[in-house]
């Protein structure tokens, strides 16, 4: 199968016992890519998440079988830590992260250099990249160094109002900081992604301007589209951040795809579109923010999840849809993967 030609020639269950059919087409496109996921969890249950990384011998080879059939070659699993002892959080974060992949040579590369992402996928493992959706355990600029060497590759500038700047959810956003400008330019000088996924307005800009390389927003959507979200992006931001060379990854929590009292995968091919015909395909990819299991729950009543998507499937969902509305083979493999591999590349090399 893997070596089958790229036509479409029917639909098959790809999993055994499972009804959901997929093309050939997009099994062989979601099983040649690299996708990457740059807001992926390996799961959100994060008591598992916490047995998993302190008793690495729990995580058992069905964990990871589930994970590879999701299609997903790199996941990039950052949490953001807004209360009590930032620093300390987000060290123990790290710690345990590299201690788990440390843990399963076998089933895992920690993704710290460009050549980390093809490895994986030549090796048939999953590649992990350590970020954190906060900033501030920046508590100097010394601190971008040691996390650095911590193995931390992406920080999120804000995830709320703090010392680098504002997030989407302030009111009297101030934007940039100056403190924010030095992190910002270490962070340029050493390799590590700026993300900016949920910093206000004027943050955006304002970072997108001042920094040297390309920037990333890991997860989120289009403001055009859903009108009422402060944390999606404008078009001004997209056309800035694609100027310098940065990709967006679209996300599949429902509050920031679509507004009507149904929400589809239909929706977020919305949001794709939109993007490629603004500032070129070149610059979406994936950033879907949920696990494998979506985020609904019998103890969650709020609906976050999108109507009919089985989630341990999306890759393939969105690949199905990409198809549909007529995108090449070439772009569908710079949406799944391509296009955060380049700029990461960009980032992360001297």
């Amino acid at each position: 199968m893997l070596g089958a030609p790229l036509i479409n020639r029917g639909r098959f269950s790809l999993f055994a016992g499972s009804l959901d059919q997929y093309s050939t087409l997009t099994v062989d496109l979601v099983r040649e890519s690299t996708v990457i996921d740059m807001l992926g969890l390996l799961t959100l249950d994060f008591k598992k998440l916490d047995t998993w990384r302190a008793h690495p011998q729990t995580f058992r080879p069905a964990d990871f079988q589930r994970l590879q059939d999701s299609g997903i070659t790199v996941f990039h699993p950052a949490v953001g830590y807004v209360e009590g002892n930032i620093y300390a959080e987000s060290s123990a974060d790290i710690t345990s992260w590299d201690a788990f992949i440390d843990a399963h040579p076998e089933y895992f590369i920690r993704v710290c250099s460009p050549a980390d992402v093809p490895r994986a996928k030549t090796q048939g493992k999953l590649g992990i990249i350590v970020g954190q959706q906060n900033s501030n355990h920046f508590r100097t600029v010394e601190d971008v160094d040691a996390f650095y060497q911590l193995g931390q590759r992406v920080s999120q500038l804000t995830y709320r109002d703090n010392l680098l700047g504002g997030g989407s959810t302030d009111p009297a956003e101030r934007g940039l900081t100056p403190y924010g400008e030095r992190v910002l330019a270490r962070m340029n000088r050493l390799g590590m992604a700026a993300d900016i996924s949920h910093c206000g307005d004027r943050t955006t800009l304002d970072v997108i301007q001042a920094s040297a390389k390309p920037v990333l927003v890991t997860h989120s959507n289009c403001r055009a589209l859903v009108p009422y979200s402060a944390r999606c992006k404008t078009d001004a931001a997209i056309r800035r951040l694609a100027a310098k060379g940065g990709v967006m990854g679209v996300t599949l929590v429902r509050l920031f795809v679509g507004t009507g009292s149904r929400v589809t995968i239909e929706n977020v091919l919305d949001h794709v579109d939109h993007v490629a015909k603004l500032v070129g395909v070149e610059h979406v990819g994936l950033g879907t923010d949920v696990d494998l299991d979506g985020r609904d729950s019998a103890a969650a009543p709020k609906k976050n999840d999108l109507d009919g998507v089985q989630y341990a499937r999306k890759v393939f969902e969105l690949t199905e849809g990409l198809i549909r509305r007529k995108y090449s083979k070439a772009d569908i493999r710079l949406i799944l993967g391509g296009n955060f591999q380049r700029a990461l590349t960009t980032i992360w090399e001297a």
